[in-house]
């Protein structure tokens, strides 16, 4: 009874897939043929390379790295962070942790650390490119970072 039902509830999609390969291949009337080309499956690239699209000068991330951690800063606690919005330039982490915009530092547990604009946030937290990258991370790690902030 079951297989039953499965399979009538399955004949109108099915039916609509034909209609759908006709229409993609003009087969339909007044239909226009697809080009058919390798590229037309591939998809898009959006952007070039992490390297590309970290717009920080070397310069910006050897002072970002060697900023010494602030003597009495406030530790804000700790989040698992994921990469932010790339086309965002500088270091920053957005975070619920952080009330009002300011400056801070977010450590990894490895004792890499980098300074960051603090951002608020809600939701999960996230970390600039140029934060990622300064710190050594991939770009899908998942991170835990104690942040504070001065």
């Amino acid at each position: 009874m079951r297989t039953l039902i499965a399979v009538s509830l399955s004949l109108p999609l099915l039916a609509g897939c034909g209609d759908m390969m006709q229409n993609l291949r003009g087969e339909r009337a007044g239909a226009a043929p697809v080009a058919e080309s390798p590229s037309a499956t591939l998809p898009v690239p959006l952007a070039g390379s992490p390297e590309a699209l970290d717009t920080t000068t070397d310069a910006e991330r050897a002072a970002a790295l060697a900023a010494p951690a602030p003597t009495g800063a406030a530790a804000l606690g700790s989040v698992i962070v994921s990469l932010g919005a790339v086309a965002e330039p500088g270091f920053w982490l957005r975070s619920s942790l952080v009330s009002a915009p300011g400056k801070g530092r977010v450590e990894t547990a490895g004792g890499q650390s980098v300074a960051v604009d603090l951002l608020p946030g809600t939701g999960s937290a996230q970390l600039s490119l140029a934060a990622y990258r300064a710190l050594g991370l991939g770009l899908t790690d998942l991170v835990e970072v104690r942040v504070f902030a001065q």
